[in-house]
């Protein structure tokens, strides 16, 4: 059971649905960062948080034992923004915490530092880091009134999350910011290579 405080109006979605081609094939939420798949660290760390936790795949039979709700992507084409797509329309709350099944150091204040932004500004439409004048549009918050734009754009085929971003209210988050709640920006740190794999074992035994 989510705790008693978690978020209603938020809820969160873990993307699944990439290919793992530079994880050469393996698949990431699977993969293990200090004893533990980043998918159950994930999973931890978002459950205290959120009372409804959505993960969006195209492999539904791989998760059915986790407790989640399984969903899959609505567009034939695979992109993260598909996944956004999806996890938004099945999302029941009003917001939607997007994170990819390939972070395991996603620290619960940083989250909180987000859905603060939502609880100051309800009327925003994203909630999105910038750090180093780039957005991180894959550790953001998203509202369900995104969807008109998105859906026009994956009607062109176009891909790239923020080409949405101009026709909705977006709000940033300043990297100082972010820094309070995560002095070392390990929240970003994402496993998506071999070499990452490891740097990620050497990070868990940094912070033991």
């Amino acid at each position: 059971m989510p705790d008693p405080s978690a978020h209603t109006s938020c809820c969160a979605v873990i993307l699944a649905g990439g290919r793992n081609t530079r994880m050469e094939g393996r698949n990431k939420a699977f993969l293990e960062v200090g004893g533990r798949t980043i998918l159950d660290r994930l999973i931890a760390i978002l459950k205290p948080l959120f009372g409804e936790i959505l993960l969006v795949t195209r492999e539904p039979e791989l998760y059915r034992h986790y407790p989640v709700r399984v969903v899959q992507d609505i567009h034939a084409a695979r992109a993260s923004l598909t996944g956004i797509h999806a996890g938004l329309t099945y999302a029941t709350a009003a917001f939607a915490f997007v994170v990819p099944c390939d972070l395991p150091f996603l620290r619960p204040a940083l989250i909180q530092t987000l859905l603060s932004q939502i609880e100051i500004e309800p009327e925003v439409d994203v909630v999105v880091p910038l750090i180093d004048g780039y957005y991180e549009p894959l550790c953001a918050i998203y509202s369900k009134r995104c969807l008109p734009a998105i859906e026009n754009q994956l009607q062109r085929e176009e891909f790239q999350i923020k080409r949405f971003f101009s026709h909705v209210r977006v709000k940033t988050v300043a990297e100082d910011l972010l820094k309070h709640a995560d002095e070392r920006m390990a929240s970003f740190f994402n496993v998506n290579t071999p070499a990452a794999l490891k740097a990620s074992r050497d990070l868990e035994k940094e912070s033991d």
